[in-house]
């Protein structure tokens, strides 16, 4: 799919679409899935809403270090590609981006669970986006890792 390319609407099925064909196998191979994406605030919206989506890394033994703890390694490419998502989600359709920045501040170890990233963008801008990602233990929904990022639109 080109830049110029664009669907009538950025849905749902739409990302879990461009999830498994557009990102490399070795992402796919964290076993990602888009659990939302929001693209248009709801009625109930506050002033602060911004374009997201949620994905959803599933817990597996293969992405943990020693100890059972997922590896940073793993939630960082979680955050990048949930924003990534999340900025087509704001683009409403595929552009190709590229990350210039990511900085993760880990607050708390994950084990034996599924991870969930909160993707917001921040600003959508021609040349450059910005977003920020609360990473999240599906087991008990406290926040693991904060990430902010920067994307070179293509």
């Amino acid at each position: 799919m080109t830049s110029d390319q664009t669907v009538a609407e950025f849905d749902i099925a739409e990302a879990r679409r461009v999830l498994g064909d557009v990102f490399a196998p070795w992402v796919q191979d964290l076993g990602l899935t888009v659990d939302s994406i929001e693209t248009s605030p709801p009625a109930s919206a506050s002033a602060d809403w911004q374009p997201r989506a949620v994905l959803r890394m599933a817990f597996s033994n293969r992405l943990c270090r020693d100890g059972g703890i997922v590896c940073g390694q793993a939630l960082m490419a979680l955050a990048d590609t949930s924003m990534v998502i999340a900025i087509l989600a704001a683009n409403r359709g595929y552009r190709p981006m590229t990350t210039v920045d990511q900085t993760t501040h880990f607050l708390k170890a994950v084990k034996s669970s599924d991870v969930l990233a909160d993707a917001r963008v921040v600003r959508l801008g021609r040349t450059m986006s910005f977003g920020r990602v609360t990473l999240l233990s599906a087991a008990d929904y406290k926040p693991v890792a904060m990430v902010s990022s920067a994307f070179a639109m293509l």
